[in-house]
């Protein structure tokens, strides 16, 4: 027998606890699409350009994006819970107007939280690095955040008269929820519900924030890997293996000038440079490294490239996204972007892009290209 809204009795579910649950949810998810658009950025080829400073910008910004969408899950499904009842709520039949208003707050309701859910789910699945699906990840997500965020504010607009009735008076009424019943109360749910959020949030934060790694066991990197920096691509599943390390390897300039190729051993023996820089994925995860190189300015210099000018950067890889990438010309000219060589002191390891990669400040990790083989114009290569 389907079961009426009336026939859930708890006083648990209320709107004083849905407001306050969907205002922290409200929250997450501002934080969550706000930084999401700053990531996207990234990706877009727009006049105005993403800035070198600070270092750690995408660091920081990438780092909330993903643990505000973790913080809002258990949030979702506690505010979810709090408005099941609705679910079975009598449909006006006989009120035209009732009726059309009750279907489209529905309608909205639906779209919400499918938007929801979806988002949740494939924001997981992409920092765990699983992608059952055949669309693109990026696109559909960037896609989801727009329609979640009109749903989302759809739904404040319908609902803004019980959102201010509930949050008008107390959580907990002791006068008409009942004061002498046994169990918890509104304000327990919701502190529950809280802390799950902030435990969530710590059980991943370390793969952002590396004092949490030792208590972060969520966490989809712990900081590991070759010479203390995880990686996502090695270099056997990028197809380099081989060229990587063959001793014709050589880095081609492309400029004005004309062209110039240059061995790992002539980079070493121009002028080098140590930066303190990290590296920072989309998945959330991130990690600081001190690499040694040549700035790229210097390099471009020798070619005679503008300083105005993007620049293209190649990679050796043969599979997977991201085998190039548009360098900004007020990346490729800062003096923190380098042509690393070394990690650590030590040579760069083939799964960190030996023998050469770029590595630039407040940057996608996506877009530091490794196992670079070709540096040329943008403007060339796309006319």
């Amino acid at each position: 027998m389907i079961p009426r809204e009336g026939s859930f009795t708890s006083p648990l579910r209320h709107e004083r606890l849905t407001a306050r649950v969907g205002s922290w949810l409200g929250v997450c998810f501002t934080i969550c699409f706000a930084t999401g658009l700053v990531s996207h950025w990234y990706y877009l080829d727009l006049p105005v350009v993403p800035p070198t400073r600070p270092v750690q910008g995408y660091r920081v910004t990438q780092g909330l994006h993903v643990l505000t969408g973790i913080a809002a899950i258990p949030l979702l499904l506690v505010k979810l819970w709090s408005v099941y009842p609705r679910l079975f709520a009598a449909v006006p039949w006989r009120d035209a107007r009732a009726l059309v208003g009750h279907g489209l707050e529905r309608l909205s309701v639906l779209v919400l939280v499918a938007a929801s859910i979806f988002q949740l789910v494939v924001g997981l699945a992409n920092a765990a690095q699983w992608y059952p699906w055949a669309f693109g990840f990026r696109a559909a997500h960037y896609a989801g955040a727009w329609v979640a965020i009109g749903a989302l504010l759809v739904h404040v607009a319908v609902k803004l008269p019980v959102i201010r009735r509930a949050y008008a008076a107390p959580l907990d009424d002791e006068r008409s929820d009942a004061p002498d019943r046994d169990g918890p109360r509104r304000r327990t749910v919701l502190r529950a519900a809280l802390l799950a959020s902030a435990v969530a949030v710590v059980a991943n934060a370390g793969q952002t924030v590396p004092w949490l790694r030792r208590v972060s066991v969520l966490a989809v990197r712990t900081g590991e890997g070759p010479q203390g920096i995880p990686i996502n691509r090695s270099a056997l599943a990028a197809g380099v293996t081989d060229t990587a390390t063959d001793a014709g390897w050589r880095l081609t300039l492309v400029g004005p000038d004309g062209e110039e190729s240059l061995t790992r051993e002539d980079l070493l023996g121009l002028e080098q440079h140590t930066h303190e820089l990290p590296i920072a994925c989309v998945e959330g995860w991130s990690a600081s490294g001190e690499w040694s190189g040549v700035r790229l300015a210097d390099l471009l210099d020798r070619v005679g490239l503008p300083a105005d000018a993007d620049v293209l950067l190649t990679s050796l890889q043969t599979r997977g996204a991201f085998g190039s990438s548009r360098l900004p010309a007020s990346f490729a000219r800062d003096d923190l972007t380098l042509l690393a060589l070394r990690l650590g002191g030590e040579d760069l390891d083939l799964d960190h892009g030996y023998p050469c990669r770029l590595i630039a400040p407040n940057r996608p990790g996506v877009m530091q290209t490794k196992w670079l083989t070709r540096v040329e114009p943008a403007e060339d290569v796309a006319t």
